[in-house]
Formats: C-alpha cells, sequence, structure tokens
C-alpha cells in the first residue's frame, strides 16, 4: 500500500508542555504547624477566576447532596534499612508484597545488589534474598525468626519522596498519613487528604455532605517519570484498587441527583474515572470491587463522573500534573501555577493545596 495514503499519528502533545521552573525554596521539607492551615488556590473553570483562601475554608465549597470522595490507604514505612555482607550500607524500599515474604523492591546501591545476593536487616534477626528480576525492581525475599510482616512496619522508615532533602522523623509518622488512613499498602501519601483534620471532616459532614471512601495503594506508577516525548506513548504501572458497594451506590445516586462528586486527589479521581461505566449504571445490585488500575489520564480526557478535585501541586513532566491539565485545562494550570509561584505557595507532598471547581 503506498504509504502516502496512511492516515499520519496525531503527534499529541509533548513532554516539554508540562514543565515549569520552580525555586527550590518552595518545596515544602516540612508540613504546616496545623494540617487545615494549609493555603489552598480555588480554581473556578467556568469564569477562569483565581481565589486565594484557607484550607479551613474548605466546607464553604461544599453543597449539601455534594459526595466527597477520599482515598482510605495507609502509607506503609517501606524504606528499610540494611548492611551487605562486606558491610556496606543497603536500602530496600517496598514497592508490593507479593505474597508470604516476598516483595517486589527497588534496591540501593541496585547495580551491587544482584539475584543471588543477600542482605543483613535488623541486626541480624532478619535476612533478604534478591530472588531475580521483577516488573519494576527486583524480588526479595524475607526470611528470620521473626514476625516478618510486623518486623518491617516496625524497623522500616516512611519513605519520604526524595525531594524532601531530610531523613524522616517521628513527626513524619503521624503527619505523612492521613486521618482517615485505614488500609496499609501505599508507599506514597495519599497528599491531597493530607490538609483534613477531623473537625474538618465533621463540619462537612454537618452540612449533609456525604464522606465516601476509595482504596488505592500508591505505588511506583503514580511517580514514575515519564522517559517518552510524545505522552501519549506512556504506559502507567498497574496499582491496585478497591472500590466498595456502598461508594459504588452512593457515587452513582450523587450524578442521579445532579449533585457534585469531589474527588480528594489523583488517586481517587483514577479509581472513580477507570469505573465509570460501572458507576453511572442504573442503581441495582453492586458488589465491591477489587481490581488494578493503570488508567492514564492526559489532556484530551473527558471526565464521566469528578466535578471537582482538590489536589496538590505537582512535579513539572508528571502525570499528575497532565491529570491536572486534563480536567482544568492546561494552560489555566499553568497560569494557575506560575501564581502560586509568585505568592509563594508551598510545593509537592507537604505542600498547600488547590481546589478545581
Amino acid at each position: 500500500q503506498d504509504l502516502h495514503h496512511l492516515p499520519l499519528r496525531p503527534t499529541g502533545m509533548k513532554l516539554s508542555d508540562f514543565d515549569y521552573n520552580l525555586p527550590k525554596e518552595l518545596i515544602a521539607q516540612h508540613p504546616a504547624l496545623k494540617r487545615c492551615n494549609s493555603r489552598m488556590m480555588v480554581l473556578d473553570r467556568r469564569s477562569g477566576s483565581i481565589e486565594h483562601r484557607r484550607f479551613t475554608h474548605i466546607p464553604e465549597y461544599f453543597k449539601r447532596g455534594d459526595t466527597v470522595v477520599l482515598n482510605n490507604s495507609r502509607v506503609t514505612p517501606a524504606r528499610v534499612v540494611c548492611r551487605r555482607p562486606t558491610g556496606g550500607k543497603a536500602e530496600i524500599f517496598l514497592l508490593k508484597r507479593v505474597g508470604g515474604g516476598l516483595y517486589e523492591a527497588l534496591l540501593r546501591p541496585s547495580s551491587k545488589l544482584l539475584p543471588g545476593r543477600k542482605l543483613i536487616c535488623d541486626e541480624g534477626r532478619i535476612t533478604a534474598e534478591i530472588v531475580e528480576k521483577g516488573d519494576v525492581g527486583r524480588l526479595v525475599r524475607f526470611t528470620g525468626r521473626v514476625n516478618i510482616e510486623k518486623r518491617l512496619k516496625e524497623i522500616g522508615r516512611i519513605p519520604l519522596p526524595p525531594y524532601i532533602k531530610r531523613d524522616p522523623g517521628p513527626e513524619d509518622r503521624k503527619r505523612y498519613q492521613t486521618v482517615y488512613a485505614a488500609k496499609d499498602g501505599s508507599t506514597a501519601a495519599p497528599t491531597a487528604g493530607l490538609h483534613f483534620t477531623k473537625d474538618a471532616l465533621s463540619r462537612i459532614r454537618k452540612k449533609r455532605v456525604n464522606l465516601s471512601y476509595i482504596t488505592l495503594h500508591i505505588g511506583y506508577g503514580t511517580f514514575a517519570p515519564v522517559k517518552v516525548d510524545d505522552i501519549e506513548d506512556h504506559r502507567m504501572h498497574k496499582e491496585d484498587y478497591e472500590l466498595s458497594a456502598r461508594t459504588q451506590k452512593r457515587v452513582a445516586r450523587t450524578k442521579e441527583e445532579g449533585c457534585r462528586v469531589i474527588a480528594v486527589g489523583t488517586s481517587a479521581t483514577r479509581t472513580l474515572e477507570d469505573n465509570a461505566d460501572t458507576l453511572l449504571r442504573p442503581a441495582g445490585r453492586r458488589s465491591d470491587i477489587r481490581d488494578s488500575s493503570g488508567l492514564f489520564i492526559y489532556p484530551g480526557y473527558k471526565f464521566k463522573i469528578v466535578d471537582a478535585l482538590l489536589t496538590n501541586f505537582h512535579l513539572p513532566r508528571s502525570t499528575l500534573l497532565m491529570l491536572v491539565s486534563a480536567f482544568a485545562q492546561k494552560k489555566f494550570i499553568l497560569e494557575a501555577y506560575a501564581e502560586a509561584i509568585r505568592k509563594k505557595y508551598r510545593f509537592y507532598s507537604y505542600g498547600d493545596c488547590m481546589l478545581i471547581l
């Protein structure tokens, strides 16, 4: 067939379209003194307006009948410091429990930790054997004379992201966790939820606003760097999630009644949108869904479930920034980010937040 008659593949958007310059001093290294004291930029997609508030004002933006969906995954202390038999230091970053004492993990120094090598952890009480290469990192098997699952939680460190240039401290065990965290499994916090206090949740309920929960265990897939120039070529690593029948019914009813579904964070957004067909189905018998999601949302995506989004400020060139740009037009989002930099908002995991209406 004549190649000149084949349809041209659209080039789409480039990775460089999602770049911006951020002064290093705006990357939050510690949480705010109080969770609800974070600043909150409010974006109105209809008017194109930008408003500067505090997170404590968030109940003002919710209406009776709305449903707020939060991710109740709990961050596990996933960084385990070990030593090599030669005495050198090593670190195991647990990504996912595969079964028994077997985990998928990232290793450091990776060049020296090849399959067959062993590491000594917890002063010799636990041995880690590198088994083989995994989908992302390497498979590691833990053995020892202790309860491995329990002990790893005790000796593991909270996995603060690499742009926080300090070792995790006692405050991080509490503050790098949402107040409603319930199910272990994440290696990074669903950071949009870090701003909520129990009092804030109570104030929202008093407005007859529904609170519903999903569980998506945030892992490497959310933060894996995009390495292709044409973003349509990027493939997300899948992450496990749970969507209860109760949450399905609540979200479906909210949509039927013409009220808003407000997602807290990109993880809640992807879980809801990945199940849009099920959630828009007429009411009937429903069952809990346990599955994995590799949904990649970028500009051009048509949202079916989420009507408003609470999110933090995200890294340049990240899939998270692409999702937010799909929700509120890339031009508007980048203008808002430029405004946030001018106003010296705090960025990333421990930073301020953005409410997009």
